[in-house]
């Protein structure tokens, strides 16, 4: 992939491979010719991505490990790229959780924050190294729709998304000089094991499939800010911008996330 050009990386590299987006981004971007490197910590599910993604033509390795350990994801990394270069690391995994009513438990808002906020930075910033020393390369930031106003149902989830958002589009200016692309990818409900739990409407609700394929499009034009679908995106941006005082009393009202 050449410096400025991103709309044929060879080398993906994707964490949370084994189900919901990522999943569907590593079977998106499979064919021969590309390889991947999909990380995530359900073995018997990332196996499964893998070998149908061998079967559309990829050259895949797969590492079994958690975003959190910062030393286990550098020394990922640093072996992917030393086979081939990485042309596009996308930071996907993360959980989520909320209030189930009744508050959220202090060690719920420390996994989320650790998985959802520093499994990103533990992502990006050694392909970051890696992509600078070469002056060419992609970084995607999977934030949410969530990240543009807190919602009281789940105040840590929000938190998180909101945190790799604004890092993602900060970075993305810093290294606008470098021939680096920096995307955040804001979606929004989308039809994976981590909403299958949700027990309250869903408006507008995607499927992985063509939640990865709005991705990799708007990732292939290096646009800023990949958010979806339109309605979901004008609400949240609305809500943003109105004083709390007018949206908390309507938020309050709003069913909790278990």
């Amino acid at each position: 992939m050449a410096s400025g050009d991103f709309r044929n990386p060879r080398h993906i590299l994707i964490t949370g491979a084994s189900s919901g987006i990522g999943a569907a981004l590593a079977q998106a971007y499979a064919r021969p010719g590309i390889r991947l490197s999909l990380g995530g910590r359900d073995d018997e599910r990332l196996a499964a991505v893998a070998e149908a993604c061998r079967g559309a033509g990829s050259d895949v390795s797969v590492a079994i490990l958690d975003v959190c350990d910062a030393n286990a994801m550098a020394a990922w990394i640093a072996r992917e790229d030393a086979a081939a270069p990485l042309d596009l690391a996308i930071a996907n995994a993360g959980i989520s959780a909320g209030t189930g009513g009744s508050g959220e438990p202090a060690e719920q808002v420390r996994r989320i924050l650790a998985t959802n906020c520093e499994g990103v930075v533990n992502t990006v910033l050694p392909a970051l190294d890696l992509m600078r020393a070469r002056k060419r390369g992609q970084i995607a930031i999977v934030s949410s729709l969530a990240g543009f106003r807190g919602f009281p149902g789940a105040p840590a989830y929000c938190a998180s998304k909101a945190m790799v958002r604004v890092w993602g589009e900060s970075l993305r200016g810093h290294l606008a000089g470098e021939g680096i692309g920096v995307s955040v990818i804001c979606p929004g409900y989308i039809d994976t094991p981590m909403t299958r739990v949700n027990r309250f409407p869903m408006p507008f609700l995607m499927t992985a499939e063509r939640a990865a394929a709005i991705c990799k499009r708007g990732l292939a034009r290096n646009r800023p800010r990949i958010a979806f679908p339109a309605p979901t995106f004008f609400a949240v941006w609305l809500l943003a911008l109105l004083s709390p005082r007018l949206t908390d009393p309507l938020l309050r009202r709003l069913p909790s996330k278990d």
